[in-house]
């Protein structure tokens, strides 16, 4: 074992372009990360400078610098697909053959809406593709009037339901309890997306109306053993921050941490540098780059969001051990300028560093799987069966 912690963190949707299947996917020409710095008047990232984020070739918008600090690699996802779960399932070894079934196009069918609607008891309202901001705007008053159930899905593999957290209209125990019928619902396996997301707000009227941070989402469970489970069962600590627990469905997670928000999320993670002596993973997903930008098509906020992290990065690597492994990498893209609201087939970053690394591009890789097994390889964890992932521990560490 070469490193006694491991932390793994996911810029959610922070996708660097050019990614070599984007055609089948009809995202020729998305690059999240380079049409963001575009749109950045002053890109102010000192330390993902330092780790050789403006290194990588064909990189637009960000300064090499001489002497990096960190190794760099291009990742291809492998899989069939480009959302969360996808990614994340992938980075622990899953190859997911079939996507998730969307519903982007027709809304949910009749007859999955009737079944709700009979379990939850509430009347569905919505039922078709929106943003969630938007949708509040459009039905928010109607809900708070009537008692209604607003259900909506996004170009992901996604059924969410929005609700007031005021309990004289739903509250978060309804809330949720409709969210848990609605995930039996949905594992038909016509019916079978990926997520079923809970979007609680508060507000009693359009402009008025802002989603909270007791979002909550219930994930299929992942179809095998994860290198997750593998460390779990081998005695290593799992620490999950953010929405890493929901997307493994607390598999193979030894402790899990809810954040409030991207920035929260960094602070968690520091804090446990900080003041948790455990060996093994803690995985941290930060979802306000995809949430509240990609999706929102705000470029100009994803990239003081990108400045934001780039300020607790700096508080994080001045805490870390002489034994500590930092992997900051991505789950998909999500073009902020690019057409529609849907995450884009991107390439992702993967950034590498402890201290004595030696600095320099490696190797582009064919799947996000190299993050399970080489984390897998260093605490000598022997992958479950039917996982893909080569290690490359030994390229991180010469």
């Amino acid at each position: 074992m070469k490193f006694k912690r491991v932390f793994l963190i996911v810029l959610d949707s922070l996708g660097i372009g050019n990614a070599k299947d984007a055609a089948l996917f009809g995202d020729s020409g998305a690059d999240t990360w380079g049409h963001i710095s575009e749109k950045m008047e002053s890109f102010r990232i000192p330390n993902l400078q330092k780790l050789g984020i403006g290194n990588f070739k064909k990189l637009k918008g960000v300064a090499p610098v001489e002497a990096p600090e960190g190794k760099f690699f291009r990742l291809n996802e492998a899989s069939s697909g480009k959302d969360t779960m996808t990614g994340h399932w992938e980075m622990m070894g899953i190859k997911t053959e079939v996507p998730f079934v969307t519903f982007t196009d027709t809304g949910f069918p009749k007859e999955l809406i009737e079944e709700l609607e009979k379990r939850t008891g509430r009347k569905v309202i919505g039922n078709k593709s929106a943003s969630g901001t938007e949708i509040l705007d459009e039905l928010g008053e109607e809900q708070w009037r009537t008692g209604d159930m607003i259900v909506y899905t996004s170009a992901d593999s996604v059924l969410q339901i929005a609700a007031p957290e005021d309990e004289k209209i739903f509250g978060l125990e309804e809330l949720y309890r409709c969210c848990e019928i609605a995930r039996e619902i949905c594992m038909k396996p016509e019916w079978k997306v990926g997520r079923i997301i809970a979007r609680p707000y508060v507000g009693t009227k359009k402009g008025e109306f802002k989603r909270t941070s007791n979002r909550h989402d219930l994930a299929v469970k992942p179809p095998r053993d994860t290198v997750l489970n593998a460390l779990e069962k081998a005695g290593y600590s799992v620490i999950s921050i953010g929405k890493i627990a929901d997307i493994f469905v607390n598999e193979g997670i030894t402790e899990a941490e809810h954040s409030n928000s991207s920035v929260h999320g960094m602070e968690q993670c520091i804090a446990v540098a900080k003041e948790k002596d455990f060996t093994g993973l803690c995985f941290v997903n930060l979802v306000d780059f995809d949430a509240i930008y990609g999706h929102r098509r705000d470029p100009v906020g994803y990239g003081e969001e990108i400045q934001r992290f780039d300020e607790k990065l700096g508080e994080l690597l001045s805490v870390l051990k002489d034994d500590d492994l930092l992997l900051l990498t991505a789950d998909h893209g999500n073009d902020p300028t690019y057409s529609g609201t849907d995450h884009t087939r991107e390439q992702v970053p993967l950034l590498v560093y402890y201290k004595g690394i030696q600095g320099g591009e490696g190797a582009e890789q064919d799947s996000f799987a190299v993050l399970g097994a080489s984390i897998a390889e260093n605490f000598s964890v022997k992958m479950p069966e039917g996982l893909i992932g080569k290690s490359i521990l030994a390229e991180l560490t010469r």
